[in-house]
């Protein structure tokens, strides 16, 4: 008997041994601030062909934004971290900001693209911050969007101060971007800030992990997601069935424009369609057709641009520069406005 005790003792320490090393595994693998070089090669992100140079490639961008100068912004969070971003003033003065969201594992310059359409087609400010846990910014671990929508707040704050009381500030985000601003929506924003931009966005970390749990390593979520979860408390301060943007959305107080590739299998369409369903405010959703994770402006970028456009029209006051004609969406998109 006390043989057979020791026995099940020893198989269940050696079992409790190996979840703890499991979850530290995958708090190293998804939170950790650490290079993602798994992602590198995963067939579930698109591998498009790179545009040539001058047409809107990568690279194109960057020099782009490298030849504006941009400025240097600093920002204290709350939980005391040091947080970078890059300020790109209008050149004939604005009162108008763009504020964008790079996605996991990305960094400030990435949203260069996008950065060129607010301020090159728009004749806004343009203020792209690195994440905590990347870029230039500090932190030694990934939010997913949680603590960073506290972040976000501090950075409307900023460009309150630098443009003025009477500003208007369009959040713009995508991939982890695009959940950070759908979490960002639930909180007590300032009037000045008039509509948001979600690109595939993730329902929930939850939802999302549990997602890549299987897809990665076809393991189920329990119970590695909440040992997980539990350590990422311990370590980052955050759980994962928190860190929920489909709650936020719930109590968004502002309009918000969803978009999603129709053909996302890292985060899949119906995360971004379950957002757009559970918004109360007035909303828009673009699927683009075949477009994969965080693609969809590289699929259809004329589509994408008027979409964003458009919305903008709508949501903020009378501009010239946003003077479009109607949408008319490419047979075969799903886009939905309410």
């Amino acid at each position: 008997m006390t043989q057979g005790f020791i026995w099940i003792a020893a198989a269940a320490g050696a079992l409790a041994a190996l979840l703890i090393a499991a979850s530290i595994y995958f708090y190293r693998m998804a939170i950790h601030r650490s290079p993602k070089t798994y992602l590198e090669g995963d067939p579930d992100l698109p591998q498009l062909p790179e545009p040539k140079a001058g047409e809107g490639s990568a690279a194109d961008h960057q020099a782009w934004l490298r030849g504006r100068a941009p400025e240097e912004a600093e920002l204290l969070s709350p939980d005391g971290l040091k947080l970078r971003a890059y300020w790109l003033p209008a050149p004939g003065g604005s009162a108008r900001t763009a504020i964008l969201a790079h996605g996991y594992s990305g960094e400030a310059k990435q949203m260069a693209g996008f950065a060129r359409f607010y301020a090159e087609q728009l004749g806004w400010n343009v203020l792209l911050p690195d994440a905590r846990g990347h870029g230039r910014s500090g932190g030694g671990y990934i939010g997913f969007g949680w603590p960073e929508r506290k972040d976000y707040l501090g950075w409307i704050d900023w460009a309150l101060a630098r443009t003025g009381s009477d500003a208007e500030i369009v959040l713009h985000g995508i991939s982890m971007g695009g959940a950070t601003v759908c979490m960002t929506a639930g909180e007590a924003l300032p009037p000045q800030v008039k509509a948001i931009v979600a690109d595939c966005p993730y329902t929930s970390v939850k939802d999302e992990l549990t997602f890549q749990l299987k897809r990665m390593y076809k393991l189920p979520p329990f119970p590695f997601l909440p040992l997980t979860s539990a350590l990422t408390k311990l370590l980052a301060g955050y759980s994962f069935g928190e860190a929920s943007a489909l709650e936020q959305v719930r109590r968004a107080g502002v309009p918000m424009l969803f978009i999603h590739g129709g053909a996302d299998t890292f985060v899949p369409t119906w995360m971004g369609v379950k957002l757009h369903e559970a918004c109360p405010q007035p909303k828009e959703l673009l699927v683009v057709p075949g477009a994969e994770h965080g693609a969809a402006r590289q699929k259809a970028p004329e589509q994408y641009d008027a979409a964003v456009r458009a919305f903008l029209e709508r949501w903020l006051a009378p501009d010239p520069l946003l003077s479009i004609t109607a949408m008319e969406p490419v047979r075969g998109d799903l886009l939905c406005t309410t």
